[in-house]
């Protein structure tokens, strides 16, 4: 399927600011506000069901030089879905 990307930021920055901002996105949800992103001269307003999918993600890549690790959290929904995700139980320690 292809893919429309709506806003794209990247860089480098300390954990306390990531934290910040994942904070911030985590106090957004839990009260059922929107999340709006803005980076120059991007902006986009997401509003998520209160039922959207979450994924989280580590990977390692390795592309012939040192590998690369990450931690991915996804949020999904389709467009217009009031929101029934599935019940799998997540623990973040």
């Amino acid at each position: 399927m292809p893919e429309e990307v709506l806003f794209e930021t990247e860089g480098s920055m300390e954990r306390s600011e990531i934290a910040n901002y994942l904070r911030t996105v985590a106090d957004r949800l839990d009260a059922g506000d929107e999340i709006g992103l803005d980076a120059g001269d991007q902006h986009v307003t997401l509003d998520p069901p209160a039922r959207p999918t979450f994924e989280v993600k580590a990977e390692r890549e390795t592309n012939g030089g040192p590998d690369e690790l990450s931690v991915e959290f996804e949020i999904e929904w389709d467009e217009g879905e009031s929101g029934t995700g599935g019940d799998g139980r997540l623990s973040i320690e």
